[in-house]
């Protein structure tokens, strides 16, 4: 419906611009696209356009008097009803009930396409979203990015753009030897060594389960004694140890584990560390609706050059200098705070490295935009990975990075707890078992990502109208159980063809139906290019709410065939909107609850 009433503004000025009304010389760089937005308030319309104030420069005459010569070239339609100049200028559109009639039956017909778009036809895109390290399971602040990045993939690709999902699988550097070193660390106890652990290590059971199975396949293959291990390392920082460093400590831990072990057997038990975490995510993820294309390995960037053709383009141009025997990237003269160090002194290339030479991948598979979902904990990372790109010679304003607040897990009341590292959370695998796949999903999206989220377990499996997901979820299986209850009767449900008995629509609760169905398709648009799955979320709560009312105040199944023919198509419309927002969210649309 916006697109068509753009359609007639179009219309109108390329008249006016033929009869000369306008001056065919002022536009001949061609016509802005007409701003039409729909109206706040009902007495203003159903749409509006500011395109008279926008032009009216150009056009060198009055706003209101643009916005009439507008009017009077506007070309005919039965779907408009009238057309009102107001203030300034804006131009106000009231669409006859033909035009909302026309949308239920577009609805029907159209079934699971409605609402999608081609807008981005053409255009490659890749959206990297969780990419967690996997050092451990994901947790429920993990979720929030995955429900997150998952929806606005699907709500691009709704829209028309070539989307391309991709995990980037940090399985190489610090933290995945931090891992190798606590795996094999319970497995020596295990196999009867006594130890101290360090307080740097991961302390989760998953490191107790990944040793166990090593011990069990391998018996006392990978055995050395506590005192081989623990010669010569720094003090671990703890109680009593004033001089204790914990980064020293688990560095020399990572070392002899290295020396003690051999390449091969050390590379043995980092690979069943990485393999087991890295599977049990992949299962996670599946279960939980995010999908991807490519599950793309940190250590391929090493292997292929990657990492040293980025380095060596960023200093053929000039922006690299050596310190104190590091190589550094001049970050700062690009507008990072400091400059950042690429390559240590003990030759060992850093994270940062390593994005750099992964975004310069990106940009050189084509991709027009590339989308990076990350918690809002990396917002520092964000004009150090920008400057890069430009130091590069690339265009960094093909990268967007999306910041997504972690959750807060409340239960009766009360804030449950976390720490990754020493393995106090609670898993997406727990949350999903605990309140369904369904409610966090919906509940993870109802927000901007920026914004701070407070996650109410009790709420989320509760069967209450305060409850969102079960709210939208119940207004669909109301629908269905309309359409089960006429079947019981013997009344046909095959709704009559095109808009036929629905001028017999009347009622308020019909006509806040027939105005709130046709909005779906321009919040998907809305949500997609703005990033903003929240506004599918809200569009689905309204439309809920608008069709309980409804369910509530009228019989459906009355005995005047053409008012119920047209109740059932109503009623199918919205079924169809609901079931396809949810299906964009990742929500299950049930006949029955």
């Amino acid at each position: 419906m916006k697109q068509q009433i753009q359609g007639l503004v179009r219309a109108a000025l390329e008249q006016l611009i033929a009869q000369a009304v306008l001056d065919p010389a002022t536009f001949s760089d061609g016509l802005p696209e007409p701003q039409v937005e729909r109206t706040r308030d009902d007495s203003h319309g159903d749409f509006a356009t500011n395109t008279a104030m926008v032009l009216a420069k150009r056009a060198r005459t009055k706003p209101r008097e643009l916005a009439e010569r507008i009017v009077a070239a506007l070309p005919t339609s039965a779907f408009v009803e009238r057309v009102e100049i107001a203030g300034p200028g804006f131009i106000n559109f009231h669409l006859a009930a033909d035009a909302f009639h026309a949308q239920v039956a577009e609805i029907i017909a159209q079934g699971p396409a409605f609402g999608r778009a081609r807008i981005g036809t053409g255009q490659r895109v890749q959206v990297e979203f969780v990419s967690a390290n996997p050092t451990g399971p994901l947790h429920v602040g993990h979720g929030r990015g995955a429900a997150y990045g998952a929806v606005v993939a699907d709500l691009l690709e709704a829209v028309g753009f070539d989307v391309h999902r991709e995990y980037y699988v940090n399985d190489a550097g610090r933290q995945m030897d931090i891992l190798c070193a606590s795996v094999w660390l319970r497995y020596l106890e295990l196999c009867g060594e006594a130890l101290r652990f360090p307080s740097n290590g991961y302390k989760g059971d998953y490191v107790w389960d990944i040793a166990a199975s090593l011990h069990r396949e391998h018996g006392d293959a990978y055995r050395v004694t506590a005192d081989a291990v623990m010669a010569g390392l720094p003090v671990d920082e703890i109680e009593g140890e004033p001089n204790g460093d914990k980064e020293a400590h688990i560095d020399g831990l990572i070392a002899n584990a290295k020396r003690l072990l051999g390449d091969n057997r050390y590379r043995f038990v980092f690979e069943l560390g990485l393999n087991t975490i890295l599977d049990d995510i992949r299962q996670d993820l599946g279960e939980f609706g995010a999908h991807y294309q490519e599950w793309y390995s940190e250590r391929t960037l090493t292997e292929s050059g990657a990492v040293n053709r980025a380095l060596e383009r960023l200093r053929e141009a000039g922006h690299v200098y050596e310190q104190a025997g590091a190589l550094w990237f001049r970050s700062s003269a690009f507008g990072d705070e400091k400059d950042r160090v690429l390559v240590r002194e003990n030759g060992q290339t850093t994270y940062f490295a390593s994005d750099i030479a992964y975004h310069m991948d990106k940009l050189e598979r084509g991709f027009a935009r590339v989308i990076d979902v990350w918690g809002a904990d990396h917002h520092g990372y964000v004009p150090r990975v920008k400057a890069a790109l430009t130091a590069l010679g690339d265009e960094a304003e093909r990268l967007d990075v999306l910041l997504v607040q972690f959750a807060v897990l409340y239960r009766s009341g009360e804030k449950v707890q976390m720490s990754t590292r020493s393995g106090e959370f609670v898993t997406l695998r727990q949350l999903r078992k605990e309140v369904g796949r369904d409610a966090a999903r919906f509940f993870y999206v109802m927000r901007r990502c920026e914004q701070h989220m407070d996650f109410d377990l009790d709420l989320a499996k509760s069967q209450s109208a305060d409850n969102p997901v079960y709210y939208c979820q119940y207004a669909h299986a109301r629908v269905e159980s309309v359409l089960r209850q006429a079947a019981d009767k013997g009344i046909l449900v095959e709704p009559s063809p095109g808009t036929t008995h629905l001028d017999r629509l009347g009622e308020s609760h019909e006509l806040a139906l027939l105005k709130t169905l046709p909005r779906y398709p321009e919040v998907v648009e809305a949500a997609a290019l703005g990033h903003e799955p929240h506004l599918l979320t809200t569009y689905l709560r309204e439309l809920a709410n608008a069709f309980h009312t409804y369910y509530n105040a009228h019989q459906f199944l009355v005995d005047d065939d053409a008012l119920r023919d047209a109740r059932i198509k109503l009623i199918l419309a919205v079924r169809q909107v609901l079931r396809n927002g949810l299906g964009l969210i990742g929500v299950s649309a049930p006949e029955q609850m």
